[in-house]
């Protein structure tokens, strides 16, 4: 959970962040998290939380303090090595940031084609992701005319898709039903099975406290960990909130095998 070595992939020292002249949204921020780590990020409407995310992603600069990611620090890293650094990050925006005028395929296979993935292996991967988050038949559906709901699984889908080093997510289900939503955390806990480090920004305690992980908790600025009480799964087929394994009928995944991440990526 916590980790002062060298080892950490994300460290905050003493971070502070104000927009403007307005007073401190986060004070003081100081944790790091291991590789492979799985962390809520929870807190009230207001906490910094969202602040804190663009603080890793690198979408904006803190006030004062140091931030280090796979090593680096951010601060005194050279520009061009920047892009590099931010393609390892997968990021599921609360207000989704789909491109309108692209095919829900498209939006997804945008970070294999820029990581120069073969035409093959792209239709390959995003048919299956697509299909796996229920979509498979929303293809070639630009996102305007999507759902709010669907638009949110085409951004879950389009940020694991690389398999990212570090997966963060804001609300990812706020706008889906506990059922898609808990199918949807299974795929977040795969990556993380596979080595991901993922922190998740969530208001639905009940979903947090039913998985058990760590929990990074804000609150006017401050932040502190709490040890969680997760166990490993029985098996790597997801569990739906109806106690029904994922894959069975109407899940999205026309075969009914199992889904292991590492065979769907």
């Amino acid at each position: 959970m916590n980790n002062d070595g060298n080892d950490s992939i994300v460290k905050f020292e003493n971070v502070g962040l104000r927009y403007g002249l307005g007073p401190e949204v986060l004070q003081d921020v100081t944790f790091s998290l291991t590789p492979g780590s799985f962390h809520f990020l929870v807190g009230p409407s207001g906490a910094g939380k969202s602040s804190l995310l663009k603080l890793i992603y690198m979408a904006l600069k803190p006030s004062r303090g140091l931030i280090s990611l796979f090593g680096r620090d951010i601060a005194t890293t050279p520009r061009r090595d920047l892009p590099p650094i931010r393609r390892r990050v997968g990021v599921v925006f609360q207000e989704f940031r789909l491109l309108n005028h692209l095919s829900a395929f498209d939006n997804v296979a945008l970070p294999l084609r820029v990581a120069g993935a073969r035409k093959a292996d792209i239709q390959k991967h995003v048919v299956e992701l697509l299909s796996w988050v229920c979509l498979k038949d929303h293809l070639d559906a630009r996102p305007p005319t999507l759902s709010g709901g669907q638009q949110q699984r085409v951004s879950i889908a389009r940020a694991v898709i690389a398999r990212p080093k570090i997966l963060l997510a804001d609300e990812p289900t706020g706008n889906i039903d506990d059922r898609l939503g808990m199918r949807l955390m299974h795929l977040f806990e795969e990556l993380n099975k596979l080595g991901t480090t993922v922190i998740i920004a969530t208001h639905n305690n009940q979903m947090v406290e039913r998985m058990g992980y760590p929990r990074m908790h804000l609150d006017e600025g401050w932040l502190e960990i709490v040890g969680g009480n997760a166990r490993p799964r029985q098996a790597d087929t997801p569990v739906e909130e109806n106690g029904d394994e994922a894959g069975g009928p109407d899940s999205g995944n026309p075969s009914g095998d199992r889904t292991n991440f590492e065979q769907l990526i």
